[in-house]
């Protein structure tokens, strides 16, 4: 007969394994791992939690709270990475509750205290009181922790909390042994439960059941068990029924009424065969092989064996529970899966990332640095440009100079000290004026007037017969505010009067025109000298050797100005068309500073 009984369990384990599953609980996984796999594809972390909390939501209404746990945790991790307070309460509320089944007081404490940080004020109440309810052992504390969420939980009509308040009440109850509490509080969560929770309601009528037989009272025990055979939450659930039958039978065989206990294990021994529930009917053989024992009726227990080995193979291909479990545990390896290809992708992109914004760092530092050198260099060139500005204006022309000291020297030769003083008073004037703005690339009007007056003055006195000379200034002109780069026309009247005017056989003139047009400042300088051309037909062997610097300075004056402020200073130099001299145009931006 022990060999029977191993066959058959042997049988029964090659068949299939513990299924805890029914076919509504496996749809409800599938649905929501499809849902997760396209938010995942699409990135949404909030529908990944979402589906997370939903497969969560499944286990723990049919009654899988370890699995619920850890579905829960799943969600409540995104939604505190995306620091989604109202999802954060809900998921963190519901992982206690799951915890708290599991008997996990600790990390259910701590989840409940969560949700209560991040719920509005009402919600924040009712976690606030389940914290109190689980750290306190006081039974008063206890009893009015619970009794407070009832009144909130009536108030908003949340009828699966309201009978999980009057279940833990029932439990204070029988801690303060009022055993007539304890029961109107289990009879008030089963009522509550049965229409909107189902598998609460089979929990709370089994703690009922449970208290009942603890109290050796058995017929209410039978009655209670009686009672939610009739439901039809049990009825339209073949599995559920049949457990049900096998927990009346367990409370005939301790009321010693074994007779009527065979008699319900043959009924569940027959619902099982014939829903196909592989375990169940397992379950039912071996609890009355066991009686059958009891009462020493080898023959009847025998022919059960003998009828379940019969009936097995039919009953293996029948069980859509053992198909449901496998299909479960493949949805979650898949959900598994999809979660290591998550991690590698987000390490992967996280790589990436830091490779591109190392790449990114390393081309900024590099641009930064390209940009310093370039400003660097730049302003290395302006400042030579700077230095050779200042350096040009801070030459006179040699003719200049040393006619003017040739002069002086003919004044004193020929006894005329008057001359000679007067003209080296000028001189000095003029000197002094060209020293004292050699610093700045920009001089007011008036100053640079004032020096080319002092300078036409002194060719006067040194060319007395050989030219008269007139400057007009346009009366629009702001004298005093406009500023004009210093002694850039001097270079000019100097190669009038010296190659043009002095070779005239009479006395010729030298006119100096400033007026404005537009934007910018005309200056003309017009001469009736022998031109250009013949000037250059007049020059010695000796003075076409030596290369003049004037002029050359002055060009390279205006090509420096224009460089560093963008002036747009224009000359022309020609020769007049019908008339002897020359005409030269001088063109710039009016600077107002």
């Amino acid at each position: 007969m022990k060999m029977v009984r191993i066959f058959v369990l042997f049988l029964v384990m090659t068949f299939g394994t513990v299924a805890y599953s029914q076919s509504k609980v496996v749809e409800e996984v599938q649905v929501q791992s499809k849902k997760l796999k396209k938010a995942v594809d699409k990135k949404d972390e909030s529908a990944q939690a979402d589906s997370y909390y939903n497969i969560g939501e499944t286990f723990f209404n049919d009654g899988n709270f370890r699995k619920s746990e850890e579905y829960y945790i799943k969600a409540k991790n995104i939604y505190e990475k995306l620091n989604d307070k109202p999802n954060i309460e809900k998921a963190s509320r519901k992982l206690a509750q799951s915890q708290e089944k599991q008997n996990k007081i600790t990390p259910a404490i701590s989840n409940y205290s969560r949700a209560a940080e991040v719920a509005p004020s009402k919600s924040r109440a009712l976690n606030t009181n389940d914290v109190t309810r689980l750290s306190v052992n006081s039974p008063e504390a206890k009893e009015e922790a619970i009794q407070n969420n009832i009144q909130l939980n009536e108030k908003d009509n949340d009828k699966g909390d309201l009978a999980a308040s009057y279940s833990q009440m029932a439990d204070v109850n029988i801690q303060q042994n009022d055993i007539p509490k304890a029961e109107a509080n289990l009879k008030n969560a089963y009522k509550i439960s049965k229409k909107e929770a189902p598998q609460q309601a089979l929990e709370i009528n089994q703690k009922l059941t449970d208290f009942y037989v603890e109290n050796k009272n058995y017929d209410k025990a039978i009655e209670a068990k009686k009672t939610i055979l009739k439901e039809d939450f049990v009825k339209e659930n073949s599995k559920k029924e049949v457990e049900q039958i096998q927990e009346l039978a367990d409370i005939y065989i301790k009321k010693d009424d074994v007779g009527e206990a065979i008699s319900l294990l043959k009924k569940s021994y027959g619902i099982a065969l014939e829903k196909g529930h592989t375990l169940e009917a397992q379950k039912s053989v071996k609890k009355l092989d066991s009686l059958y024992n009891v009462s020493e009726n080898t023959d009847a227990s025998v022919q059960l064996y003998r009828d379940f080995l019969g009936k097995l193979p039919d009953l293996v291909a029948k069980d859509k529970s053992l198909v449901d479990e496998k299909i479960l545990e493949d949805t979650e390896q898949r959900i598994s899966q999809l979660e290591k290809e998550k991690q590698l992708k987000d390490e992967l992109i996280r790589k990436k990332n830091v490779f591109n914004y190392s790449l990114i760092g390393a081309l900024v530092v590099l641009i930064a640095l390209i940009i310093f050198i370039f400003r660097t260099l730049k302003k290395v060139q302006v400042k030579n440009k700077k230095i050779a500005l200042q350096s040009l204006r801070r030459e006179m022309n040699p003719h200049f100079i040393f006619n003017s000291l040739n002069s002086v020297n003919h004044f004193i030769a020929t006894n005329n000290e008057l001359e000679a003083n007067q003209y080296l008073t000028k001189f000095s004037k003029l000197m002094r004026g060209v020293m004292e703005n050699s610093t700045e690339d920009f001089i007011p009007f008036q100053q640079e007037l004032d020096l080319l007056q002092n300078y036409l003055a002194l060719e006067k006195t040194r060319f007395a017969d050989k030219f008269d000379y007139e400057i007009e200034v346009d009366e629009s002109l702001n004298t005093q505010s406009l500023k004009v780069p210093g002694m850039l026309v001097q270079p000019f009247l100097e190669n009038a009067i010296w190659h043009g005017l002095r070779y005239r056989t009479t006395k010729g003139f030298l006119k100096l025109h400033f007026e404005k047009e537009n934007q910018y400042l005309k200056i003309t300088v017009e001469d009736n000298g022998i031109g250009i051309e013949e000037s250059k037909k007049q020059k010695t062997e000796h003075q076409k050797a030596r290369k003049g610097r004037g002029m050359k300075n002055t060009l390279e004056r205006i090509a420096l100005l224009n460089d560093l402020y963008h002036q747009e200073i224009q000359c022309n130099i020609t020769d007049k068309q019908n008339e002897q001299g020359v005409f030269v145009e001088i063109r710039y931006k009016l600077v107002n500073k």
